[in-house]
């Protein structure tokens, strides 16, 4: 689960095909009882949706490069991206992780908690967001597909 200390999320901006393809995804995987699809669900529901168009540079969302600290002192850049294209060793995390649920429609400067698969909370700040492409689900991902 993703919060901020005091039990505040800060606000999120979402592109509009993008809310529509996560919102999607996250519905067939929480149907099968994912409980990250669920925090992903959460998230895609309170978060601002905009006009593709409209939403700024610095906003997570898929395929972009994030440079974020930790509460512990690490600081990591990653991709995020589909489950499909996830590879940690690249450093792509999917969506559909803890901390992947918690960074999309962030932006710099921005701070959540987020919830490990261990059950320990951890913070995270984004410290810059670069765009790279936007990524698109392959097609054949079968968790796209209506179920």
């Amino acid at each position: 689960m993703a919060t901020t200390m005091g039990g505040r999320k800060p606000a999120i901006t979402i592109a509009r095909t993008e809310h529509e393809k996560l919102v999607r995804l996250a519905e067939i995987r929480a149907a099968k009882g994912s409980e990250t699809a669920e925090e992903l669900l959460a998230e895609l529901d309170r978060g601002r949706i905009v006009d593709d168009r409209r939403i700024a540079s610095g906003v997570v969302r898929m395929g972009s490069a994030v440079s974020y600290s930790t509460d512990a002192g690490e600081a990591r850049t990653v991709t995020l991206v589909f489950p499909g294209e996830a590879d940690i060793a690249e450093g792509k995390i999917s969506v559909l992780t803890p901390i992947g649920a918690a960074l999309i429609g962030l932006s710099a400067s921005q701070s959540i908690d987020w919830t490990s698969r261990d059950g320990r909370i951890h913070r995270l700040t984004v410290e810059s967001v670069e765009q790279t492409e936007v990524v698109q689900p392959a097609r054949a991902q079968p968790e796209l597909r209506p179920a």
